[in-house]
């Protein structure tokens, strides 16, 4: 399979650039060694990912990890999209900006991104009319264009201004399987529910079978509803830790535990330090 270098796409020293979509030729199937986001500005365009056809329409945007395998059918006059060429590095910013607490459904989206292999390679928006967002993606095609102090900090920054307004519209996601809906749907529940929330509980409120579900976020995410539940927490409670002078009962029953012995042992289990030591190191 062909594999696109970055180096035929990017001069050297450029972390990110911008070409129009392939529209009058058959692309055959390829993977690359960036990452690439296409935005659709007008009609439409075709393409199989990993097997999968997608349709991407006006103000839609994909995201393709380096592990994707795309193959792009050919487009019309009128069928208008940019690609952006963007090596792993440049979201460094972008991962800082979307803050030191963790959440699964970041990560879902981070792993996607940056290619994590145990979520999917692909993600597609449905963006058409989310103003906020659109608006993001032509400020930064026009910093893009023009010559212009700082604009790899500009770039960066409105790049991790995107991704910020992305997790608040992952309902906006469009779905290749019923599997792939519902783990979107429990990470999203979990970033809602995490301090009172168990697997049963979820399973009733999105309307699927409790054993389908347990499978399907196993076999999606490689972690059990509890391991993604208590990632949530503790993250959350480091946070806490970190940012809060809220005492360490009242951060565990902040996050869902009544039981503070019990606390302090998953907390300890997963960071390696007590929360006191914990809080004690990031003075």
């Amino acid at each position: 399979m062909n594999v696109i270098n970055s180096s035929k796409l990017l001069t050297q020293g450029k972390l990110i650039t911008i070409r129009p979509h392939t529209r009058f030729v058959h692309f055959p199937e390829h993977t690359h060694d960036y990452v690439e986001m296409v935005y659709m500005c007008a009609g439409s365009t075709t393409h199989r990912i990993n097997g999968r056809k997608v349709v991407l329409e006006e103000g839609d945007l994909l995201l393709l990890s380096q592990h994707a395998r795309q193959e792009v059918f050919v487009a019309g006059e009128k069928d208008i999209a940019v690609n952006f060429i963007v090596l792993p590095e440049f979201f460094d910013s972008t991962l800082r900006m979307l803050g030191e607490e963790n959440s699964p459904l970041k990560q879902f989206v981070v792993d996607c991104l940056c290619g994590g292999k145990e979520t999917k390679e692909f993600m597609h928006f449905k963006l058409n009319g989310i103003l906020p967002v659109q608006n993001l993606i032509e400020n930064l095609l026009w910093t893009l264009i023009q010559d212009m102090p700082n604009k790899r900090s500009i770039n960066q920054t409105t790049m991790g201004l995107l991704f910020l307004h992305l997790l608040n519209y992952t309902d906006t996601v469009t779905y290749d399987s019923e599997n792939e809906e519902a783990v979107i749907k429990v990470l999203r529940y979990i970033e809602g529910n995490y301090q009172n929330s168990s697997l049963t509980e979820a399973a009733a409120f999105l309307h699927y079978d409790l054993s389908w579900l347990s499978r399907q976020i196993k076999k999606e995410t490689g972690k059990t509803y509890t391991e993604i539940l208590q990632e949530k927490r503790m993250t959350k409670a480091a946070f806490l830790l970190k940012s809060t002078n809220l005492n360490i009962a009242e951060i565990a029953a902040a996050v869902g535990y009544d039981n503070l012995s019990y606390f302090y042992r998953l907390f300890f289990h997963t960071y390696g330090l007590s929360p006191k030591t914990y809080r004690t190191t990031c003075e």
